[in-house]
């Protein structure tokens, strides 16, 4: 049954990864009023500007994500009987 995770657990991630990068986008469009984060290669903004997007960027797409992922192996568990992860 494990073997059944696999495909869904990538569709799961992929989507994960749309709604992180979503939210992160409204969390930096609300905090600072900007319509995107900056880049590393922005000569606009500062050095210290640049690594606390990235630095709030990595939290919160981690967070979304992990608890995607999480909440998909609670659903794939609810509906086989089976924890596709380490027991």
């Amino acid at each position: 049954m494990k073997t059944l995770y696999r495909p869904l657990s990538i569709v799961i991630s992929v989507g994960g990864g749309l709604l992180a990068h979503a939210v992160f986008q409204q969390v930096w469009r609300r905090l600072t009023g900007a319509k995107k984060a900056p880049k590393a290669t922005d000569r606009t903004f500062k050095t210290w500007q640049v690594v606390a997007a990235a630095a709030a960027q990595g939290a919160i797409i981690g967070a979304v994500r992990a608890a995607v992922d999480r909440a998909g192996a609670a659903g794939y568990e609810k509906v086989t009987g089976a924890w596709p992860g380490n027991e």
